[in-house]
């Protein structure tokens, strides 16, 4: 039965993808440095067929052509590579040609090498299919014939080979979901993707983002969709786009129900596999941290921090099916080290023995997962908390090492699926308000008559802005080094400054209040000061710590906007000075004041001038992590407002 499968799909790719060599030839003749005078490679035709069995196990049949127009294209394509892994899917390159420009075509007779894939952080045996092609020459051509089986799917599951095709069927066991995207790097002419799949199975789809030809032919038994686009250009990214996945072209396929069904059974997997048994050493562990706790809310943060703050981000091998199974509590609490769902698994264990009911979640960090098709667009596991209420809370131990937020406000606005006993549908996380995420920064200052300026300068910062001031100098150092980060950052301001004192909080009491720094200092010459006039720029419209606060990062640029945007977080800011001067007659000059109300951020920023003093004062809301072109203007008048009062001064006259 199964060779009769393999036989009538690999007629049907053939069928579809098998191009005579005269045909070959015509197509790439008609692709041309003319035709496309800015591509280093074009996709001449790129076609995928995908066979489903019953069980849901796909083969999946691949055929792609390449012509090369330039050295860079050549280089870029000397290589064939397939990524896979291994416990979950199989792969071939079956035949790889060439088709040399002066007519002639060969064939590549390199070994097809298996090598681990390049990893960082997370070891779990992922591989490479690769073929060298060798030296290319412009007008040079490949087509290339391969073939995988199996699925990527990158959570909690146990499947051990057995020398059978099990491990190819997908842990959904009996369904089908894919995720195509139909866009590229470089222009492709025609681009194919079928799938053929039992008719009962009722496939779902949904194309997002553009237009893509539709073709269905259905029997009794089996059905087969065909999606064709042709004409594909490169698109032309922006800086702080969205992922490509969330404005570009894309198909999502599933042959899951819906979004309910897909939460009993990641329920059902974890809690089969038993992964959340609290052992009695984790037990003996809870009862020890909690001994202090006073409330319900208190006992789920303690909790929730020491997993974060105590179990190490590391991706080992930890035994067969690595990436797919959910390690036990035992194995956590033993190694004190993993990836997010290792994470997400003992914080679950820890709550469960602390008497709450807590269970896994599945997220997408990066980029939206699309709630018509309950599609596998996860790449994240997080933990969910059953509060007295009868409320869920999220929780995430994998985002929140010493962040004073339980939920990194860093996902808001992301979609997410708990594996709860009741079933759930995909929700999203609700925008945090920016006040949440406020920066403050406060100087009172003298600017002396030698055009010496000195002062007091305190910075506090609380949610996601107090998390980034912290890494800027203690989190993401040694602790040798906090002393010399906390100068550095008002000097990278002022390289002259001398700095008399300082006082800083650090990540060692970071739950017991926001970030506060506080300097006092002199610069030298920082202000010129003569018998006629005063000009200076005061030290917070300089913006020190501007490094924390992610809108100065996503900038002003470009003047408009094709796509929606994001920044790291919501925020708010709110920077104030005072600055005692001395005698003057009247301003000369001082940049215009600025404020604003737009959709999403509010702005207003300006000088207030009195008698031998000169108040300055800013204060924004930048209301949303992810931004919608019509956000753009006023995000933008914001930035540039605050880049502006950096590069003016003000000059009074005596």
């Amino acid at each position: 039965m199964k060779r009769t499968i393999l036989f009538i799909a690999t007629c049907c790719i053939l069928a579809f993808c098998g191009f005579g060599q005269t045909d070959v030839r015509t197509l790439l003749d008609s692709v041309t440095i003319e035709k496309y005078p800015k591509a280093d490679e074009v996709v001449v035709f790129d076609s995928t067929s995908v066979y489903v069995e019953e069980t849901g196990l796909s083969h999946v049949y691949m055929h792609k052509l390449v012509k090369v127009l330039n050295e860079k294209g050549a280089k870029q394509n000397n290589l064939f590579i397939i990524d896979y892994d291994p416990l979950s899917a199989y792969v071939e390159i079956r035949e790889v040609l060439i088709h040399r420009a002066d007519g002639t075509t060969e064939t590549v007779e390199n070994k097809v090498c298996d090598y681990a894939a390049p990893a960082r952080m997370i070891y779990w045996g992922a591989s490479q299919k690769m073929v060298e092609i060798g030296r290319l020459e412009l007008g040079d051509a490949i087509e290339v014939w391969s073939y995988k089986k199996g699925y990527t799917y990158a959570l909690l599951f146990d499947n051990e080979p057995n020398g059978d095709d099990s491990q190819y069927i997908p842990p959904m066991k009996g369904h089908f979901y894919d995720i195509v995207h139909f866009w590229n790097n470089y222009p492709v002419e025609e681009k194919v993707y079928i799938v053929d799949i039992q008719t009962n199975k009722n496939l779902k789809y949904k194309i997002y983002h553009g237009d893509i030809e539709e073709k269905t032919e259905q029997s009794e038994e089996r059905t087969q969709y065909i999606f064709t686009a042709r004409d594909i250009t490169p698109q032309k990214r922006e800086p702080s786009m969205l992922a490509p996945s969330d404005v570009w072209t894309k198909l999502l396929l599933s042959t899951a129900p819906d979004w309910e069904s897909k939460s009993l059974w990641f329920y059902g997997v974890n809690e089969d596999y038993g992964s959340f048994t609290p052992t009695p050493e984790v037990k003996k562990k809870v009862a020890e941290l909690l001994t202090g706790a006073k409330s319900e809310l208190d006992s789920i943060s303690i909790l929730t921090h020491w997993v974060a703050d105590n179990m190490r981000y590391s991706g080992i091998s930890m035994g067969t099916g690595e990436g797919y199974t959910l390690h036990n509590c035992e194995m956590n609490f033993t190694d004190l080290c993993g990836v997010c769902k290792d994470k997400a698994g003992l914080l679950i264990a820890m709550l469960r023995a602390a008497g709450f009911q807590s269970f896994a979640a599945m997220t997408m960090a990066g980029e939206r997962i699309e709630k018509e098709i309950a599609a596998d667009h996860f790449n994240h596991s997080v933990t969910v908390v059953k509060r007295r209420n009868g409320q869920y809370e999220l929780l995430d131990p994998t985002w929140v090492p010493f962040v004073r937020e339980l939920w990194s406000s860093a996902e808001q606005q992301q979609g997410y699926l708990m594996g709860v006993p009741e079933g759930a549908t995909l929700m999203f996380t609700p925008i945090s308000p920016a006040e949440n995420h406020y920066f403050k920064m406060h100087a009172e200052t003298t600017i002396l008559k030698n055009g010496t300026l000195e002062g007091e300068l305190v910075i506090t910062a609380e949610g996601q802005t107090d998390a980034a001031v912290r890494s800027l100098l203690f989190t993401r150092h040694h602790h040798s080094e906090w002393d010399k980060n906390v100068e550095k950052e008002l000097l990278q301001t002022s390289p002259r400054a001398v700095i008399i004192s300082k006082t800083y909080t650090t990540t060692d009491n970071y739950l017991n209040g926001p970030v506060k720094i506080t300097y006092k200092f002199r610069i030298p010459d920082y202000a010129v000061v003569t018998d006629k006039e005063i000009i200076f720029t005061p030290i917070t419209a300089l913006h020190p710590f501007k490094r924390a606060l992610n809108h100065f990062t996503v900038g002003a640029e470009p003047e408009t906007r094709e796509y929606p945007f994001r920044d790291r977080c919501s925020r708010q800011i709110e920077i104030t000075e005072n600055v005692k001067l001395p005698t003057f007659k009247k301003v000369v000059y001082q940049p215009e004041n600025v404020s604003f109300t737009d959709s999403a951020v509010n702005y207003s920023g300006g000088y207030d001038v009195s008698k031998n003093k000169i108040s300055f004062s800013e204060k924004g809301t930048f209301g949303k992590r992810v931004y919608d072109i019509a956000d753009w203007d006023g995000y933008r008048k914001a930035v540039q407002a605050q880049k502006n009062f950096e590069t003016e001064r003000i000059i009074l006259a005596r």
